[in-house]
């Protein structure tokens, strides 16, 4: 089909007000359905002019990524001078952003030797290799002196961890007086059913989901004072159903990396897991401060 001149299509005829109204007394639903329902229209997925536009769903789940980042930057407000610990870097673009951002030396630590090997690789493609470093650690037992952090950050990794408290006391005695502790946690919303919680556990390898008085217990008992809180578990249910999207549209990939028969198991779990998402899995963030 081609757009002459006029702005009709070739072959066909430029729809009349008549037909433009029917189309939409008939199929509103169906676009209320699948592009939502607020106005009908495109949604901004990103600002005019943005670095990295969102014209895919991947590119929508970066975006996501970046934009958590940015403000966990602005809400621990690090001076040039100051140094950070990543609890669980990842691949380490968090740290890097942190580090471009706001001047400051950042020390990532995670148990996965691939995240590290990827995040060395980040910081090298950023140039700030010298002020961003990984190494292996365990968030349970941080191998750094008491005091050496002006603050730390942990975001989505307490989930994993078999003795949350203890995590909490050594975030608090690698910090100086004074010192910063950004960190978010997963909590249980109603009540899943054992089918669904199991699949969750077991896809994240993690433990059941805390509750927000628990992780704040878990920190007064660690010496920490809380500073703020602030309930984000309106980002879980479409990060959920983003999840779910994007193994559906990238199935194919995923089975030539895993194998079939790992991604049968796969295929089985995943909708639990999306069901567990959006239906019971909430998230905190919070922030702490040890006492001057």
């Amino acid at each position: 089909m081609t757009v002459t001149g006029d702005g009709t299509t070739g072959g066909s005829s430029a729809p009349t007000p008549e037909e433009i109204g029917a189309n939409y007394d008939q199929f509103t639903d169906l676009y209320g359905l699948t592009i939502g329902d607020v106005g009908l229209h495109i949604g901004m997925w990103s600002e005019p002019g943005e670095r990295a536009p969102a014209s895919t769903l991947g590119d929508l789940a970066n975006l996501a990524q970046e934009r958590q980042t940015g403000y966990h930057v602005e809400t621990l407000g690090l001076r040039p001078d100051e140094h950070l610990l990543d609890i669980g870097c990842g691949t380490g673009v968090p740290a890097v952003r942190f580090a471009q951002r706001t001047g400051c030396r950042v020390t990532g630590i995670n148990v996965s030797r691939e995240h590290l090997a990827r995040a060395e690789g980040a910081a090298r493609a950023a140039g700030v290799e010298d002020r961003v470093a990984f190494r292996y650690g365990n968030a349970m037992d941080i191998d750094f002196p008491d005091g050496t952090f002006d603050a730390a950050l942990s975001i989505d990794v307490y989930a994993h961890l078999s003795d949350r408290q203890r995590a909490f006391h050594e975030a608090a005695r690698v910090l100086r007086p004074g010192g910063r502790f950004l960190m978010s946690e997963f909590t249980v919303r109603g009540t899943p059913t054992r089918e669904a919680l199991d699949a969750y556990l077991q896809v994240w390898r993690c433990m059941p989901p805390t509750t927000p008085a628990e992780n704040i217990d878990r920190a007064a008992n660690a010496g920490l004072e809380l500073v703020r809180v602030e309930d984000m578990t309106q980002n879980c249910a479409f990060s959920g159903e983003l999840m779910g999207l994007l193994y559906r549209d990238r199935h194919d990939e995923i089975v030539e990396r895993y194998g079939a028969e790992l991604v049968a198991r796969m295929d089985a779990a995943v909708p639990l897991v999306r069901s567990f998402i959006h239906h019971n899995l909430g998230s905190y963030l919070f922030l702490f401060r040890k006492p001057a």
